[in-house]
């Protein structure tokens, strides 16, 4: 499903199930590309540990994040798995793009939807399980959620699965490194 011909876009949306990977191929993005500017998504949740507030995301208060909608500085923002909420700054991404950054935006189903309306322009890309069993083991093997909380991860990643048409590309999360290189290919990056 991976076009044969990678275009320059300013914006590309990562987006996949809970697990599949999408913030540890984003770290190794912001590690190994300089040149690809990964928005930092803001959250009412608690850090994971290692997280680091401004880095990872920006850990705000539900209040905060409620005025931070009302006020229009979100660009998508979504309620994830029933419990957290989770948005996209909308100056910072806008910024970057207008200054011609390869601008990588990590979000879920949900905001992928929001931002496909607002931009759709942008370049959509699912990152995928190399299957369902290694999606389940990766939850699991994390071990940040509790037995209920993984199970209802489970069944919203079964419903955001059946989504993959929706975007442009697919990559299969097998090796992060490798998924990371055809991302920022696909991204239009030079030296990828």
């Amino acid at each position: 499903m991976l076009e044969s011909e990678a275009q320059p876009t300013r914006v590309t949306v990562l987006a996949g199930p809970t697990a599949v990977g999408k913030g540890t191929v984003s770290a190794y993005v912001r590690e190994h590309y300089p040149q690809v500017w990964l928005s930092v998504s803001a959250t009412t949740r608690s850090p994971r540990p290692g997280e680091i507030d401004g880095v990872h995301y920006h850990f705000v208060g539900p209040e905060r994040f409620e005025r931070m909608k009302a006020e229009g500085e979100l660009l998508e923002w979504a309620v994830v798995h029933g419990l957290n909420s989770y948005g996209t700054p909308r100056s910072t991404v806008v910024s970057a793009a207008e200054d011609g950054k390869h601008v990588l935006l990590e979000i879920d189903l949900q905001g992928a939807r929001q931002i496909k309306q607002t931009m759709p322009d942008a370049r959509f890309v699912f990152l995928a399980p190399p299957s369902w069993e290694e999606l389940v083991n990766r939850l699991v093997g994390r071990g940040t959620e509790s037995p209920e909380e993984q199970q209802r991860r489970l069944e919203t990643a079964k419903l955001e699965l059946a989504a993959e048409p929706e975007f442009d590309v697919t990559i299969v999360n097998d090796d992060v490194e490798r998924a990371a290189r055809e991302l920022v290919r696909v991204m239009g990056v030079d030296d990828a």
